[in-house]
């Protein structure tokens, strides 16, 4: 089970580098929700942008160390593969 910051309010929330991308996706999915929702006060409000704000650094992170790990299969003039290049190369 994800951490959320509706879970127990009293606990403070893990630090965001130790979560994976998918647990920050949930927990910032969760505090926009709970923004938009316009349902908690202007202190709250102000401390749980700050924590989506680290929330959506740390997610572009993690992909950007995944696209640099992901590579492409270059075809040759056959169509068969001709080995590998990295992501993003033309």
């Amino acid at each position: 089970m994800s951490h959320t910051p509706s879970d127990n309010p009293s606990a403070a929330p893990p630090p965001v580098a130790a979560l994976s991308f998918e647990a920050a996706m949930a927990e910032l999915e969760t505090i926009v929700r709970r923004l938009e929702g316009g349902e908690v006060n202007l202190e709250e409000s102000v401390t749980l942008y700050e924590r989506g704000q680290a929330l959506r650094q740390h997610c572009e992170a993690r992909l950007k160390a995944a696209e640099l790990r992901v590579e492409q299969v270059s075809l040759g003039s056959d169509g068969q593969a001709a080995g590998t290049k990295p992501f993003g190369d033309a």
